[in-house]
This record gives structure tokens, C-alpha cells and sequence, in this order.
């Protein structure tokens, strides 16, 4: 029994270091190709079209119900001691440090990199990624890059337009359904945020973009196994890149609560 269990121990822990190692060789090729000609500035914009603007709906009722919730749970809270007027700061801050650039990436997972992995995994199992090799054309290059970039650069606008719908509903409901005072909300909300807050969320967003399309990409990539295979992927992208959005989002609010 013990033998066994040290063996899957040891198993799991050997596949996870091979996969890691593996998943860095392939970023550091895509990383050198980021820089090399002939740049998809077509696939780019399709992909951009794609990530960023076809993700426009979901962001919007995610974030304006996030700044709705918000409003409520905080009012319940800070009624009790009487400094409703507090309530912009505090939804502003929560809302572009953690929740905006957290639930932004979650939804992008979610739509765009979930068909990522399905996309990708459905040309290598249908053998296209292949043919692209055969024409003598880098698949990588031709399908992998646009997609990263695509990403980088839509989540952090995405992640600003959530923070805006979300501070809008918040301070409408507030204001308008809760009766608290909204020059005061408004007032402190001025004299109290900064645009480092603001800058925080879009650095965020830079990071949470590459690791995410980075893992649904390279996920997607490597799939093997046919239909059900693609099927695996999509869901190994999902949780992975969810996962390491948790992570990297703690790793970076320490970083800048030292800094």
C-alpha cells in the first residue's frame, strides 16, 4: 500500500516537473518569435476582434452586477457605523486592484480562452497545424502569437471598462436606491484615490494575459486524442489558466503592497 502510494507520489510529482519544463521550452520559443518577421497583423486584428471586442458583453453585465453587489454588501456594513459616504473609496479600490482584473480574466477564460484550446486542439487532431508545418509555414508564429498578443493587449482595456461599468452601477444604486449622499460618496472618492490604484489593475491585466492565453494556447496546441481530446484540453485550459490567475493575482498584490 505504502509502495503504491509513493510511486503515484512520485508519478504526479515527475509528470508536473516534465510539463513545466516543457511548457517553458514552448514559451521561450513563442517569446523569440514575438520579435521575428513576417508579423500576422491581420490574424492580430482578428484576434483582437475576437478577445476584445466580442468580449465586451459579458464583461459588461458581469461588472455592472459586481458593482450592484457590491454597493449592497458594503451598505449593510458600513450603515451600521454611520459612514455610508465612505463607500466610493472602498468599492473603487476593491474593484480595481482585485475584482476588476480577477473577474475580467476569469470571464475572458471562460469565452476566449476555453475556444482557444478548442480551436488549437481541433487543428492538431484534424492534423491542419501539420499541413501549416508541411507548406513550411511556423504554426506557432501563424496561430500561437496573435492569440497571445491578442490577449495582452484586449484584457487590460477590458479590465478598464469593467472597472467603469462596475463604479457606475455601484454609485448609482448607492446613490439612487440607498439614499446615501452622493456628493460625499463622489467627494471622497476624489480627495482618496489615486491613479496607482488604476495602474496596479492594468499591470495586472498585462500578466493575466499572457499566462492565460499562454496556457490555453500551448494546452490547445498539444492536444492528442481525437475529439475527446479536444474536449480535455478545453477543460484543462479552463482550470489551469483560472487557477494560475489566483495565484499570480496573490503573488502580484504582495509585490505591490512592498513596493
Amino acid at each position: 500500500m505504502i509502495n503504491k502510494l509513493l510511486y503515484y507520489i512520485g508519478k504526479i510529482t515527475l509528470d508536473l516537473i516534465s510539463g513545466l519544463g516543457k511548457f517553458t521550452l514552448f514559451q521561450l520559443e513563442v517569446i523569440k518569435l514575438m520579435f521575428k518577421p513576417p508579423f500576422r497583423i491581420k490574424e492580430l486584428f482578428n484576434q483582437l476582434t475576437f478577445m476584445g471586442y466580442g468580449s465586451l458583453g459579458v464583461i459588461f453585465l458581469t461588472s455592472f452586477f459586481t458593482g450592484l453587489v457590491e454597493a449592497v454588501q458594503l451598505y449593510n456594513g458600513f450603515h451600521k457605523f454611520g459612514v455610508e459616504d465612505f463607500m466610493g473609496y472602498t468599492i473603487f479600490i476593491s474593484i480595481v486592484k482585485e475584482l476588476g482584473p480577477v473577474f475580467a480574466s476569469l470571464m475572458v477564460i471562460s469565452r476566449g480562452i476555453s475556444a482557444y484550446a478548442a480551436e488549437l486542439g481541433s487543428m492538431r487532431v484534424t492534423e491542419q497545424i501539420d499541413a501549416l508545418e508541411v507548406m513550411a509555414v511556423n504554426s506557432k508564429h501563424y496561430l500561437v502569437i496573435p492569440r497571445i498578443l491578442a490577449t495582452i493587449i484586449s484584457l487590460p482595456l477590458l479590465i478598464l471598462f469593467f472597472d467603469a461599468v462596475a463604479n457606475i452601477g455601484a454609485y448609482l444604486i448607492s446613490v439612487y436606491s440607498l439614499d446615501v449622499n452622493g456628493y460625499a460618496y463622489l467627494e471622497n472618492l476624489r480627495q482618496l484615490a489615486e491613479f496607482r490604484d488604476i495602474n496596479e489593475g492594468i499591470i495586472k491585466g498585462i500578466v493575466f494575459g499572457y499566462i492565460i492565453s499562454a496556457i490555453g494556447t500551448y494546452i490547445g496546441y498539444y492536444t492528442r486524442g481525437g475529439a475527446k481530446g479536444v474536449g480535455q484540453s478545453t477543460t484543462k485550459a479552463v482550470v489551469f489558466a483560472s487557477i494560475s490567475v489566483f495565484i499570480a493575482d496573490y503573488v502580484l498584490s504582495a509585490f505591490f503592497l512592498v513596493f
